[in-house]
């Protein structure tokens, strides 16, 4: 879903500000940059003292670091369209009890659609542990590809995570490399040490 766009007020905007807020902008470049991506948040100590240093409200500065982190929330979304064919891939792996597969690729003219299903033994699971889970996944690829996680369905012993990839997949995927690693919280700043590998043929 695209974050819904908002008309700001512009007419009151000092021009002598423009060097700075392009300043700015150079800075949130470079710090992801230098980031990955993965920028993380400020300790809470560091941010008490940028407050005082600066003569700046803590929550004002938490509250623009927040902000930083979404920056993936902000990246423009490819929806598939035109759907094309399905590509068998039928690759599962089994590690620590759970059962790691992928059945096919989904392809699509402007992205491709898989998904990361993982089974195991729910005998003793309550339909209550479902919303307890916190595990997410991210698709790693070779090459310039933007792969975006785009949910999770769940049940007794089993979840599934959906991702989609873009620009697509090509028809042979033969050679193609599946990683999925996992976190322990929406920011994939909590690693779990997980990674699964799937090698297509």
């Amino acid at each position: 879903m695209q974050p819904s766009p908002f008309e700001r007020q512009t007419d009151k905007y000092d021009e002598r500000l423009f060097s700075i807020d392009e300043q700015i902008c150079e800075m949130l470049k470079k710090r992801k940059d230098i980031s990955n991506n993965y920028s993380g948040f400020p300790p809470k100590e560091v941010i008490a003292n940028w407050a005082e240093k600066y003569d700046l409200y803590e929550e004002y500065l938490s509250s623009l670091f927040g902000s930083v982190r979404l920056v993936d929330y902000f990246k423009p979304r490819v929806d598939p369209i035109g759907f094309r064919k399905h590509i068998p891939v039928l690759k599962s792996v089994e590690i620590n009890d759970r059962f790691y597969s992928v059945m096919f690729i989904r392809q699509y003219e402007n992205a491709s659609v898989l998904r990361l299903n993982v089974d195991w033994d729910g005998t003793d699971e309550l339909p209550m542990d479902i919303h307890s889970r916190r595990s997410v996944f991210e698709l790693l690829l070779k090459g310039d590809y933007d792969c975006r996680a785009d949910g999770r369905k769940g049940s007794i012993g089993t979840d599934a995570y959906k991702f989609i990839v873009s620009p697509p997949l090509p028809d042979d995927v033969s050679e193609l490399e599946l990683v999925f690693r996992e976190y322990n919280d929406t920011f994939r700043e909590k690693p779990t040490g997980l990674e699964v590998v799937l090698q297509l043929e």
